[in-house]
């Protein structure tokens, strides 16, 4: 595996997942530069409550390179990247959520939406985070209608129409009395989070906090 892991970084050496600059050996996800100036949340930005879930937390504020980056995640194919967010996104968990949730789960892509970009990323960072956490991620809920993307609709409101009687729960069963963390990737005005936990709260959830990589 040393060998391998050597000749795939001579063929593509590591580059850091917000600048693109090629990664010296001694970093694993982000260059010393980035490292530093990364538009962390930090005290009160950390966190926040919405409609149907009791909190919401973000390591990252959406904006310049880190912005860029989950662009390239979403809709460029890098999916490597789902590992280093995953690492931060555990550990603001860790940080924020611990003892809070039984299950973690992600807001999923609508079928056609995932066979077009070909992979679900909030999926695969709710992967990475079960992972960083010694845990498990479970799909609770489809998303029955492939509607406008979100990030093209200005408005609480609209958005919030928008993503209306979108999703189903999975097995009710699955979730019944237990209390759900949903990933997803970015936070906006949190209309999409608190769809889905609205979901999950009528089919007997006991309660849904979130986590996303990055606040809006």
């Amino acid at each position: 595996m040393g060998i391998l892991s050597n000749i795939l970084d001579l063929l593509f050496p590591p580059k850091c997942i917000f600048c693109g600059k090629l990664l010296p050996e001694s970093a694993e996800c982000a260059c010393d530069k980035c490292s530093a100036a990364l538009p962390f949340a930090k005290g009160a930005q950390i966190s926040q409550k919405g409609d149907f879930f009791d909190e919401c937390v973000s390591p990252l504020l959406y904006e310049g390179d880190v912005r860029k980056s989950i662009l390239r995640f979403k809709f460029k194919g890098a999916t490597a990247y789902a590992d280093c967010y995953g690492k931060l996104l555990a550990e603001c968990i860790r940080e924020n959520l611990s003892g809070k949730y039984d299950m973690i789960s992600w807001v999923p892509l609508s079928p056609k939406r995932a066979k077009d970009r070909g992979y679900d990323q909030a999926m695969l960072l709710a992967l990475a985070v079960a992972l960083e956490l010694d845990d498990v991620a479970v799909e609770t809920l489809v998303k029955t209608a492939h509607v406008q993307a979100q990030s093209t609709i200005t408005g609480k409101e609209m958005r919030r129409a928008n993503v209306s009687g979108v999703y189903e729960l999975k097995d009710q069963e699955l979730i019944e009395g237990k209390r759900i963390l949903l990933i997803d990737d970015i936070i906006t005005t949190g209309s999409t989070l608190s769809e889905c936990a609205r979901v999950l709260l009528m089919s007997g959830a006991e309660a849904v906090v979130c986590a996303t990589l990055a606040r809006a």
